[in-house]
Order: C-alpha cells, then sequence, then structure tokens
C-alpha cells in the first residue's frame, strides 16, 4: 500500500477526500483521523470500500490541507462543529462514521450530538478512562510540546510503530513533519484533556457501534474498548492480535474486514 497525496474538495471550511457513488443508493462511510495525520492515513480503507460505498474522509482542522482554527480552541466540540457543518452539506446522510484515535472520540460525540447524521459508528483505537499512570504520561507528553517550535517526529513514531522504516511509519513521518506546530499543539491539548466520552454520552449512542483496538495498544487498551462496548447500548467490542495504536495502516485487511461485516449490517437494517 502506498501513501500518497490525493485530490481534495473543499466544504465547511474542511479539506476531503470524496469518492461519490451516484445517487447514494447504499451507505455512505465517513472517515475522521487521528492527531497528526491527515486523510490519506485512511488509504487502505479508501481503495477497499470506494466504488461500493459513498466516501468522505476529512483532514480534522489544522490537519492536511484544512485550514486551522483562527483562535484558539478548547473543546472536542470545536473540531467537531466543521465536521457537521460539511455533513449537513452532503446529501448521503446518514452515514457510518469510522473514526481513529481522536477521530474515533469525533465520531461517538458525532453519534451523540446528532444522531441523526449517524447509521453506524467504527471507533478504533479509542479512549477512556485512562489510568492515572497513562494520565500523567500523556500530560508529560504534552508539556513537552512547544508551539512555537517544529515538531520532532521521532517520539511519535517510537509509540506508534516498533519498526520505524515500514512505508507506513515514513508516511506518518512526513505528514507529521509538515505539521504547523500550533495546529498540533491545539489538537493535542484536546486529545490528552478529554479522557473519552462519560458514561451518559455513551448511553445515548443508540446506533451499532464497534470498538476496535490491538492488542499492543497501551494507551487505547483492550479493557476501554471493552468497557465502552457495555456503555453503549448495541457495541461490541474487538481486539486485534499483534496490533497497535496505527492498525488501520499497519493491519489494514483486518480493519477492513471487521468495517465490512458491520456495514453489511448496517446495510440490511438500510433496506428493511
Amino acid at each position: 500500500m502506498t501513501w500518497t497525496t490525493q485530490p481534495r474538495f473543499k466544504q465547511a471550511g474542511l479539506a476531503m477526500i470524496t469518492k461519490p457513488i451516484p445517487h447514494c443508493t447504499d451507505l455512505s462511510l465517513v472517515f475522521l483521523h487521528g492527531v497528526g495525520l491527515r486523510a490519506e492515513a485512511w488509504g487502505a480503507q479508501i481503495a477497499a470500500f470506494a466504488g461500493r460505498h459513498s466516501i468522505l474522509a476529512f483532514d480534522m482542522a489544522g490537519h492536511g490541507e484544512s485550514a486551522a482554527f483562527d483562535a484558539p480552541v478548547h473543546t472536542l466540540d470545536a473540531f467537531l462543529e466543521p465536521i457537521i457543518r460539511a455533513l449537513d452539506a452532503e446529501a448521503c446522510t446518514p452515514a457510518m462514521i469510522i473514526g481513529h484515535s481522536m477521530g474515533a472520540m469525533l465520531a461517538l460525540r458525532l453519534a451523540v450530538k446528532r444522531p441523526d447524521l449517524v447509521s453506524a459508528v467504527v471507533a478504533l483505537n479509542a479512549v477512556y478512562r485512562r489510568s492515572e499512570d497513562a494520565k500523567t504520561a500523556i500530560m508529560a507528553r504534552l508539556d513537552a510540546l512547544k508551539d512555537d517550535q517544529p515538531l520532532d517526529p521521532n517520539p511519535v513514531l517510537a509509540r506508534w510503530f516498533s519498526n520505524q522504516t515500514t512505508p507506513e511509519a515514513i508516511a506518518c513521518q512526513s505528514w507529521l513533519a509538515q505539521m504547523d506546530p500550533k495546529a498540533y499543539h491545539a489538537a493535542y491539548h484536546i486529545f490528552a484533556k478529554t479522557d473519552g466520552l462519560s458514561d451518559a454520552d455513551l448511553s445515548c449512542v443508540t446506533c451499532p457501534v464497534l470498538f476496535m483496538t490491538g492488542a499492543l495498544d497501551p494507551n487505547s487498551t483492550p479493557a476501554m474498548s471493552e468497557a465502552m462496548a457495555k456503555a453503549t447500548p448495541i457495541g461490541q467490542s474487538l481486539v486485534l492480535a499483534g496490533a497497535a495504536h496505527m492498525m488501520p495502516m499497519t493491519h489494514s485487511d483486518a480493519v477492513n474486514r471487521a468495517i465490512a461485516t458491520l456495514v453489511d449490517g448496517a446495510s440490511a437494517i438500510e433496506r428493511i
């Protein structure tokens, strides 16, 4: 798999990769990436599902080709609002929302705020109730960031990849190196300060949800996915053996199979 830059369409101030199909006759898939990435991180999923489903893969604000915020932002909803505006302008909703890391938090929050836009959620490598050690570690990483200095990708890559010479790691290194440090800091600050959705919010996610993480992910742990699945009315969890935080890229075949299983179920519901 190569992670080459793809053409963009812009809506509501956000850039996105779009792969429409005529008349929106089947379920649409919306992809939301994590901090420091861009829409191309979903390249393997776009390739797998384009042609069968309309695809929207967003660049989060300040990432890829999406502009950063004009003023400081302090909440997850600040990143969600332009996504909602863009989806409101699209005809192919409700859609399956597939998010990774901070994108998973956005996907779940979207299902709470605007359930009319969401038919199902796939939450990959999401966080929920970090341990005290995990909170201390992520706050230390946040404190080490400087929003007026270029981001050093190496500590991030060391957390994400055991082998930093793979095409996936090289692609992420390039995306991180291109990040505006202020934009990265703004997103990471919210990610670090947000400890997942509350139990009250999770109980309001009434659509089907698949929580999926890697067995080797120390920060988005299997226990977190299992707990979130229990907290949602129609939740299930899946843990990928041998996978860590970047499994949409490193274990794309397994991730795609899991998404396809949920897509088939959601499509069956849509047809009833």
